[in-house]
């Protein structure tokens, strides 16, 4: 295999100037340039995409920054973003933000640092200076399943406002009053956003949602078994528990079993965000469920088209409610089930 020593040899030139050619450095000169690529390619030194890519400035290669890739939505949206990407013609490099922004912007800066053609971000928080800078910088990038308000970029989302009503008229019909919520970070848009939806549906059928049936996560399995534990502690614990997210349900759940309850008999479970594991728990769990195949296909879309020169729309679909027996009804409606 070519080594750079190789490469330099066959220019003429020395090892430094090929780092530079290979780093796009303005300091070599175009005739240098010229025969560092040319040695490149005769010797591939690194495959002809590489080569081309320092001639056209374009890597085919895209960035996924995900918020959390042990949660399984994240886990499947990267799927189809990446089968997305390679019928298009384009690899992809994720990272995992692990909810945490500081290594958001890490994943971010390593990405653009490695010349990707355009980045795709569920952003970790709403208040990322970098994400300005990307923004306005001519990076391409559009925002998936979240954003960042005030951030000029393409966002791709579902919208789970109708579907939330749909449930709490579902868990109204069953004959329950009193739910209460574990929300997502604040600092989040689908923290915020689920959040209010719950509140709003609950106000339309003249039931209020507590502060204290307003329970704190963050989008991890351990702040919903906690709040849980809060709520089951009240002197009136609620009827029924809804998780903003899958591993928050998942973490309620334990909170629940921990106390010897059964669901739905003793109390009720219900999740945003749909994973293949909620048809196998017993009782299987009602559900929020994203298009995360669609969004993913949307996203990649959005962004190719903004790296070819077009200016997308912001894409927004709509989430459904899917019907199991955690919150005390067999499915019965065909077209709310899975």
């Amino acid at each position: 295999m070519a080594s750079i020593k190789d490469v330099a040899a066959q220019a003429g030139v020395s090892v430094a100037t090929v780092s530079r050619v290979l780093n796009s450095h303005p300091s070599v000169s175009a005739e240098a340039r010229t025969r560092v690529l040319a040695a490149v390619d005769a010797l591939g030194y690194r495959p002809n995409a590489v080569a081309r890519s320092l001639r056209t400035a374009q890597t085919r290669t895209l960035g996924l920054v995900i918020s959390d890739v042990l949660n399984p939505y994240f886990t499947e949206l990267a799927r189809f973003v990446e089968e997305e990407a390679r019928a298009l013609g384009y690899s992809v490099i994720i990272g995992n933000a692990d909810e945490r922004p500081e290594l958001q912007d890490h994943h971010i800066r390593t990405l653009i640092d490695r010349r990707i053609d355009g980045l795709l971000v569920s952003p970790a928080d709403g208040g990322s200076p970098l994400m300005r800078e990307v923004s306005l910088s001519g990076t391409p990038m559009v925002f998936v399943d979240r954003w960042i308000p005030g951030i000029d970029v393409p966002v791709v989302r579902a919208d789970g406002t109708g579907a939330v009503k749909d449930l709490v008229a579902h868990l109204h019909g069953l004959g329950h009053r009193r739910l209460a919520i574990i929300a997502g970070p604040a600092a989040t848009t689908t923290g915020n956003e689920r959040v209010e939806a719950f509140r709003e549906a609950l106000r339309e059928l003249g039931l209020a949602l507590p502060d204290a049936c307003i329970g704190q996560g963050d989008f991890q399995a351990a702040s919903g078994r906690r709040a849980t534990e809060g709520f089951l502690a009240l002197p009136e614990p609620p009827e029924v528990v809804f998780a903003a997210d899958n591993l928050m349900a998942l973490g309620a759940l334990d909170a629940i079993r921990a106390r010897g309850l059964r669901v739905p008999d003793d109390i009720a479970l219900a999740a945003f965000d749909d994973i293949p594991w909620f048809v196998h728990t017993d009782p299987p769990i009602t559900t929020v469920a994203q298009p995360t195949a669609e969004l993913a296909r949307a996203a990649v879309r959005a962004l190719a088209d903004l790296i070819e020169g077009r200016t997308p729309q912001s894409v927004t679909l709509p989430a459904r409610l899917v019907v199991r027996r955690s919150c005390g009804q067999d499915a019965t409606d065909q077209r709310s089930t899975r």
